[in-house]
């Protein structure tokens, strides 16, 4: 006597994303090993196994090399249609679109273009409410009183990112005025609240050069070989914090009111979040909290932003500076 294994809707639904998303992972990535696929999904090794011969059942030609740097890949030259995007998932994409991105880099025809067949290729159903996000959701990346940067680099930049070869720049004179030329191994681009970085390899390590000072830029016939488990965004994590820790190096205890304490987003989500964490409330309704300052002349400058809303209680020479400096003000706005 056999016994039948019943499997509810949603683990069906759960296996059939999981098949196509292993399916697309290998028409756009190539080779993949079973602990890669394992890996990115979360799953055990046997389990992958288990899929890749679904795949094959349904007719997908995904065939296996043995071996320690075996793997699943595809058969030359297979391709799949793009289908089975569901509504969510439509919508998704085309509100990724960034078109003023896009143009800095000289790729607003292309993104256009790609646009245009995706939709062509969405189910009728879901075209119009593919259409309708992309014209009610906007993405500005410049903060307010900023115009973007100028970028005559840029798209240099760009195509050595894209073909992996060596750079040479020359930054502007102001910033760098020998005039040396620096030579870079580009791993990526990043931007960041408008601004545009380069991540780049030299022989002393992993650097990060912003785009907009870099006044040429010329892309060397030296090819660049990209790390092969170099990932961009944890990277980019880790140096973003590891930035922010050492700018902040240094500590001010102070009394924030209640006013404050709402007015403390203007130093900035770093210091805000320190303040939430470090926050240690007074019966007098003042708030006490320990917040990361870069130097003694710049915390003056940010707590002065708050006036009488907050006191700094250490370090010494932090209070006497903002007394000082209060003092002055005050001297200067009195009535004559």
């Amino acid at each position: 006597m056999t016994s039948r294994v019943m499997f509810s809707p949603g683990f069906k639904k759960m296996l059939a994303s999981r098949l196509l998303s292993i399916l697309m992972l290998l028409q756009t990535r190539g080779r993949m090993s079973a602990t890669e696929l394992a890996r990115e999904f979360e799953v055990s090794v046997r389990t992958i196994h288990r899929d890749i011969d679904q795949l094959s059942a349904a007719g997908i030609p995904v065939y296996a090399d043995r071996g320690r740097t075996g793997g699943f890949q595809l058969m030359d030259g297979y391709r799949t249609k793009l289908t089975g995007l569901t509504r969510s998932e439509a919508e998704v994409v085309f509100l990724a679109g960034l078109p003023g991105p896009a143009a800095q880099l000289g790729l607003s025809d292309i993104l256009a273009a790609a646009r245009l067949k995706l939709l062509a290729a969405l189910p009728p159903a879901v075209q119009p409410d593919a259409e309708r996000i992309a014209a009610r959701f906007h993405l500005d990346t410049v903060p307010w009183f900023r115009a973007s940067d100028p970028l005559p680099s840029l798209r240099t930049v760009a195509q050595a990112v894209w073909s992996e070869r060596y750079l040479r720049v020359r930054y502007s004179m102001v910033e760098r005025p020998d005039g040396r030329a620096r030579r870079l191994g580009p791993l990526g681009l990043v931007l960041k609240a408008g601004v545009w970085y380069l991540v780049a390899q030299t022989s002393k390590g992993i650097g990060t050069y912003r785009v907009a000072k870099i006044a040429e830029a010329e892309i060397a016939d030296e090819p660049f070989e990209r790390p092969a488990n170099f990932d961009l965004a944890a990277h980019w994590q880790m140096s973003s914090r590891s930035y922010e820790n050492e700018v902040y190096r240094a500590r001010a205890d102070v009394r924030l009111s209640a006013s404050g304490m709402t007015m403390i987003e203007l130093l900035g989500p770093y210091v805000a979040e320190a303040a939430a964490k470090s926050a240690r409330r007074e019966r007098s309704g003042w708030t006490r909290c320990t917040l990361p300052i870069e130097s003694v002349s710049h915390a003056v400058r940010e707590f002065m932003r708050l006036g009488d809303e907050v006191e700094v209680l250490r370090p010494a020479v932090l209070r006497r500076s903002i007394g000082e400096v209060s003092a002055a003000m005050a001297k200067r706005h009195s009535a004559s």
